[in-house]
């Protein structure tokens, strides 16, 4: 990828892009944001049409005024957007709201729980906690391995779709990497799955804000069976998130939340349940955070989410080639292209706590990042090569500094220039790491990033 240092720049889209913040030395500058895999600021569209739908935001299919059959439509018409987006076989899939990721794969697990507890998940050691633990809440799991670089292990997958065939109850994946940025082939770990006659869950929240995705037609060996996201990684923070499934899998038996909205008929000895997506809705649902899902799944869509990917491959390249030639600068994962990733780069400097250089970039240049273990501890304990001993030692002495790692992650309004700020400041750190370690490691809580 070239160079473009005229590449448009979305930055005027984005609500609070030139915000100026607070320096060390009392200065203001304007913030430089490199954590978009955490969360993403809020499009300029997606306040405007919160801001518009405001005055007629009613109750959800409960009322008959004029705005509550407008704030029903629009809440309902949301769903063939999405579907849309993601290119869902409406026939065999449906659209269901929920708070955010973590929310979608815990309905899942509990879903699937109701029926056996028996049979095996297939996960992977790249997984974000919240496409871990849920699943060993019920069932018993096992882990595809990732090689060196932290990229999936194609033939371990292989190997466990054997050896578990008839037993497995769900392959649940990453479809890109919170810590490393790796995507997956996700058509080609899906026409496995079905291969070994079972169902593939794609964990979206890091692969949909910055690529094309396509689940396929239900007559595709490659169909994506179960989808989640979050709107907050997609410029809309407003608290929803989606989960896509077959429509079968939430057909029969009751919600994994019962009360409002969620049933047909109720007696003191009766309960009929309302029919799916809804009855999986309980309460009032949060119709603004729907609106403001929809803004920006139109907005991502005009611009173009190819147009998105190769914008941030292009940063990611140009960063990469700058972090290279810095010494004592590690990154993990692939270091030297972007072949099959999205905009996430993790690294360390030699000699220096994760924590202690995240805390410099922003006292010093206004650079937000993030630092630690990204909810991913097992993947970044590979990563580091940590022994368990290692890990052992962390356990027992939780006041012990925490390993972990600094993560850049770009979104469709970073440009080069920013990431020219953050490299000099890189080079002057490793220049006079004494300096820095003196003056920021007595204000950083060492032990507390692995939390998070």
């Amino acid at each position: 990828m070239e160079y473009n240092p005229y590449q448009f720049n979305y930055k005027y889209l984005i609500e609070g892009a030139s915000s100026t913040i607070p320096l060390a030395n009392g200065k203001f500058t304007t913030e430089i944001n490199f954590d978009n895999a955490a969360t993403t600021p809020p499009l300029k569209s997606v306040m405007n049409a919160i801001n518009n739908f405001s005055p007629w935001y009613s109750s959800i299919h409960r009322g008959t005024g004029y705005k509550s059959n407008l704030s029903s439509q629009v809440y309902d018409d949301a769903r063939k957007i999405i579907a849309d987006f993601v290119n869902m076989d409406n026939k065999y899939s449906t659209v269901i709201f929920v708070k955010n990721t973590t929310e979608a794969i815990n309905k899942i697990a509990s879903k699937l729980a109701e029926s056996s507890r028996k049979g095996i998940i297939l996960s992977s050691y790249m997984e974000h906690h919240s496409n871990d633990l849920p699943w060993r809440k019920y069932f018993k799991i096992d882990y595809i391995n990732v090689d060196e670089t932290g990229r999936l292990s194609i033939d371990d997958y292989i190997r466990k779709l054997k050896r578990y065939k008839g037993m497995i109850r769900l392959v649940t994946l990453s479809g890109a990497s919170n810590v490393t940025g790796h995507k997956t082939d996700i058509h080609y770990l899906a026409k496995l799955a079905h291969k070994y006659g079972t169902k593939i869950l794609i964990d979206g929240a890091q692969l949909i804000p910055h690529s094309p995705i396509d689940m396929k037609s239900n007559c595709s060996d490659e169909h994506i069976d179960y989808l989640v996201f979050s709107s907050h990684k997609m410029y809309a923070p407003f608290g929803t998130g989606v989960l896509i499934g077959p429509k079968k899998t939430f057909r029969q038996g009751a919600p994994t939340h019962v009360g409002g909205g969620t049933v047909k008929i109720v007696t003191p000895n009766f309960v009929m349940w309302d029919d799916q997506p809804y009855k999986e809705e309980a309460g009032t649902p949060n119709i603004m955070g729907v609106v403001a899902l929809v803004n920006a799944i139109k907005t991502l869509n005009k611009i173009g989410m190819k147009n998105i990917e190769d914008m941030e491959l292009n940063l990611t390249e140009y960063a990469l080639n700058k972090l290279n030639s810095i010494k004592d600068i590690k990154i993990y994962g692939n270091n030297k292209d972007c072949i099959n990733r999205i905009g996430i780069i993790t690294f360390n400097i030699i000699d220096m706590h994760h924590s202690v250089v995240a805390n410099i970039l922003s006292k010093e240049a206004g650079i937000s990042v993030r630092s630690g273990c990204f909810c991913a501890q097992p993947y970044i304990q590979k990563l580091l090569n940590l022994t368990d001993k290692d890990i052992e030692t962390h356990i027992k002495n939780p006041n012990y500094p925490h390993p972990g790692m600094v993560r850049i992650s770009f979104g469709l309004y970073n440009d080069y220039s920013e990431i020219n700020i953050l490299a000099n400041l890189l080079e002057k750190i490793v220049s006079n790491k004494k300096y820095y370690n003196e003056l920021y490691s007595s204000n950083v809580n060492l032990s507390s990033s692995a939390r998070y």
